[in-house]
């Protein structure tokens, strides 16, 4: 990597268990010792650099992203030429023995700065999907692959989902006290370089890098995105930043990779249709003031208009919406994709 730069672009990947009667397993996956998910996040190549939990769920800084655990739910967000996908088959012998079999499947990411410095099966999306179709259970039987576009080249979601045909839906927590929600995915290049610079350490400063990244959250504001959140945050030596917040079962994240020539932030949470999203992405993009940003909203139904608030949230901050995409998955709800760039740049 030190040849090319940092792959800040984040590969995700969400899986969903179940169990025969869930009320036995009130907390399920939160029952992982820390030494499986430790030869889990082995095999992908990364380690845990700071954690906190609550009555909902545990929230892990990674040294290259999050993890997050919840009772039949696992996201885990890596970046760098981490191998994600090989968390799967290990999570799903884990969960296996505490009752719990893999019902559903998601797999996203941006476009790499750096492609060809990806491990198989991150070498390209068709060896990832290959990888997927091959390792997950056949019961997960409704399956597609997508990789959403936009005007620019360099600019495309990968989208994988698989989900059984006894356990859709229900498990997803797209509805919530009658509310709608969604999950925003935010990646942002070419960032403002003064506000980067704010995402690197003084030299020999001496602090732990949980001390340094509650710096770093108020310096930049972070800590106003969600006043509500308890934030675990980390900045590591001699740059880049991790945060994951919690809000009751809500969580979000944000990750920098700060250098010059190939910087890169992303920000993701879970939201309700009728929260202010505009209030939470204007935010975001005061904090970074990126170049191009694309933006992935994920929820369960259609008919839903939420990516026009975000286009008019963000369009006063000179960010111009350059293109819009919109796919269906099976048994696995809808996705749009946009992509913006500050109105200085030219398409």
């Amino acid at each position: 990597m030190a040849v090319s730069g940092f792959e800040g672009f984040e590969k995700r990947l969400e899986l969903h268990f179940f169990g025969d009667d869930p009320a036995i397993f009130p907390l399920g996956l939160r029952k992982l010792e820390f030494e499986s998910l430790e030869q889990v996040l082995e095999a992908v190549q990364c380690t845990v650099v700071s954690a906190v939990g609550n009555s909902y769920f545990d929230a892990y800084v990674l040294s290259e992203s999050s993890l997050f655990v919840y009772p039949t739910k696992i996201i885990i967000k890596t970046c760098g030429t981490t191998q994600l996908l090989k968390s799967i088959l290990p999570l799903i012998q884990y969960a296996h023995h505490l009752g719990l079999a893999l019902c559903s499947c998601r797999y996203t990411r941006g476009s790499f700065i750096f492609p060809k410095s990806q491990p198989f099966p991150h070498t390209s999306f068709k060896d990832e999907v290959t990888y997927l179709q091959d390792t997950i259970p056949s019961n997960l039987c409704f399956r597609k692959a997508s990789i959403m576009p936009s005007k620019s080249s360099s600019h495309s979601w990968h989208v994988f989902t698989a989900n059984d045909t006894t356990h859709t839906l229900p498990h997803m927590p797209y509805v919530h006290d009658n509310e709608l929600l969604f999950t925003m995915e935010i990646c942002m290049t070419e960032l403002d370089p003064i506000l980067a610079r704010k995402f690197f350490r003084p030299s020999e400063d001496g602090k732990p890098g949980d001390s340094a990244g509650k710096e770093m959250t108020e310096l930049t504001g972070i800590n106003e995105i969600n006043p509500e959140a308890l934030i675990c945050d980390f900045a590591f030596d001699p740059c880049g930043y991790s945060m994951n917040g919690m809000d009751g079962d809500w969580y979000s994240t944000i990750h920098v990779t700060p250098e010059d020539g190939f910087s890169y932030a992303s920000f993701e949470c879970v939201s309700s249709v009728n929260d202010n999203i505009a209030h939470v992405l204007r935010k975001v993009v005061k904090i970074f003031r990126p170049g191009t940003m694309s933006i992935s909203t994920t929820w369960n139904g259609f008919g839903n208009d939420i990516w026009r608030q975000m286009a008019s949230a963000v369009e006063p901050l000179g960010m111009k919406c350059r293109s819009f995409a919109m796919d269906q998955f099976p048994a696995a709800g809808t996705v749009v994709f946009q992509t913006f760039t500050a109105r200085r740049k030219s398409v």
